[in-house]
């Protein structure tokens, strides 16, 4: 497949994450009297992950996420070569969505982006006042879980159909653990994609929503490799 095919697909996949997530957390999750709260924004994140796995999987495999990228690249399941062009694929995709979103949210009066516009962030910036240790291991530990299924779902040894079901349900589980500590990033381009509008406080804090996801994948895939990878034997 041309790199240039997978970059388009990593660029919508990834659009369609942020929007999908980030727009159900803007618009939705405290809607009068209809707020799909954080159920719902879970559900939200785990449904575009799942609809994309089957709508682009097959051409790009549907990282839509440089912790996942990494991750695969770790466990020498995705070639180092294609890294950077996925990344950014995947920040252009999550930037468009955040651009998007602004505009849709912007639209209704009383819109402030000093509430966060769906950032993630630590200490004062954290939903429940979790602090940055806090965070840091809570980013590291799921997105490592995170990165685990997905070598495990995809890999050819598991029944063929049901990745996108386990990854999908995956994330939705992950943002049900750790919107209230981080508002969920286990991925670096949802992240940037609301904190380049939000800025302030959301762009002081980006590198940890870099630097955790990307350690937590990266170690994943190595465990997965390393563990449970098939014997050249």
């Amino acid at each position: 497949m041309p790199i240039s095919k997978k970059f388009a697909a990593e660029f919508i996949g990834t659009f369609w994450l942020v929007f999908g997530g980030c727009g159900a957390a803007l618009l939705d999750a405290a809607f009068p009297q209809l707020g799909i709260g954080f159920a719902g924004v879970a559900l939200a994140f785990g449904l575009t992950v799942m609809t994309m796995v089957y709508t682009i999987g097959h051409i790009s495999g549907a990282h839509l996420n440089p912790a996942v990228s990494v991750g695969l690249a770790c466990g020498k399941r995705f070639p180092v070569a294609e890294l950077i062009p996925y990344v950014i694929a995947q920040l252009l995709g999550g930037i468009l969505a955040g651009a998007v979103l602004y505009v849709i949210a912007s639209g209704k009066e009383g819109f402030q982006l000093s509430a966060g516009f769906a950032s993630n962030g630590y200490g004062a910036h954290s939903p429940g006042g979790y602090s940055l240790l806090a965070c840091l291991v809570t980013e590291v530990v799921l997105t490592f879980m995170f990165v685990l299924i997905i070598h495990g779902a995809t890999d050819r040894r598991s029944p063929a159909g049901f990745a996108g079901i386990a990854i999908g349900l995956g994330l939705t589980l992950i943002h049900l653990i750790s919107i209230p500590v981080t508002n969920t990033s286990v991925n670096p381009a949802r992240s940037t994609g609301t904190a380049v509008f939000a800025g302030g406080w959301a762009i002081h804090q980006l590198w940890l929503f870099w630097l955790a996801p990307i350690v937590g994948g990266a170690i994943a895939g190595l465990v997965y490799s390393g563990l449970f990878g098939e014997s050249k034997a």
